[in-house]
Formats: structure tokens, sequence, C-alpha cells
């Protein structure tokens, strides 16, 4: 496989989604907010690993870490967390506020870019769980910049 392979350009965006929550994980203030980002973190290498080599073992007595249904879960559960405690949203933001929010916020488009390259793969590519996860992750991130936010007293500002 060459670094023009289109798989190479999917999981280099994991990659560099990991290096961008890795930075907006360096501003988060909130403890809890900072053990979220390190647990996804931890499932985008695993995730990325699913990329590179979607065979499901490294060799035939190891097995690949797998980006399944639970994490997914995991994500959805700390949505509805993270909603409960932010004011309803009646209109579109602009990305932006804290230093941890405007990273976060970051972090979601390259998510999303991330999950345009996975897409671009094909179907069957991959397994569906491991879009599902990427997906759900951008939304996550889009709450965790508005806790943050909210955390550090920062207004939304309306578009």
């Amino acid at each position: 496989m060459t670094k023009a392979d289109p798989r190479v350009d999917a999981y280099g965006e994991i990659d560099e989604l990991n290096a961008v929550l890795g930075s907006a994980r360096a501003l988060v203030a909130d403890e809890a907010l900072g053990d979220q980002l390190e647990a996804i973190q931890r499932d985008l290498f695993a995730l990325g690993a699913r990329l590179a080599d979607p065979v499901g073992h490294i060799a035939s007595r190891v097995r690949k870490v797998v980006i399944g249904p639970d994490e997914v879960a995991r994500l959805e559960g700390w949505i509805d967390q993270h909603e409960a405690d932010l004011p309803p949203l009646r209109h579109f933001i602009l990305p932006g506020g804290s230093p941890a929010g405007a990273a976060l916020h970051h972090a979601r488009t390259v998510c999303r870019r991330a999950e345009r390259r996975i897409v671009s793969l094909g179907a069957g590519a991959v397994e569906p769980d491991v879009l599902a996860y990427v997906n759900r992750l951008s939304d996550l991130l889009f709450v965790l910049a508005r806790a943050a936010n909210q955390h550090a007293g920062a207004a939304e500002l309306k578009w």
C-alpha cells in the first residue's frame, strides 16, 4: 500500500484527529472531560489500526482491538450526559469560545473530514461500527465544545 492509497489517507485523518484532540485535552480544565478525551484518543488508535489493516488478526495468536457497539453506545451516553447540562440550542453558533472550546470545535471539523475519507473508501471497506463511531464522535465533539465553553464561562455567539 502506498501513501497515495485512500486507506492511508483515511487513517492519516484519524491520526490528525487524535493529535488535535491531544491539543484540546491539554486546554481542558475539567478533569472528567479530559478523561473522556483520553478514552477517545485510545479508541482512535484502535480505529486507526482497523483502517490500516481491516483484517481481524495481526498474527494467528493476536486479536486486534475492536471498535464496536459498546464504544458507540458510550459516545451516545456522553452526548446525553453533557446535553442534559447545556441550555437547548435554538440557533446556530459560531465555533470558538474558550481555548478548549475552540480546540474541540476544530477537532469536530477534522472528525467530519475523517468521516468523509472513510466513506469514500466505499461500501463494505470498513466495519459499520467504525463509521458509526466516527459519526457519533463528531456529534459528541460539538457537545463537548459547548460544555467546555460553559465550564469556562465563555458565551456562545449566535450566527
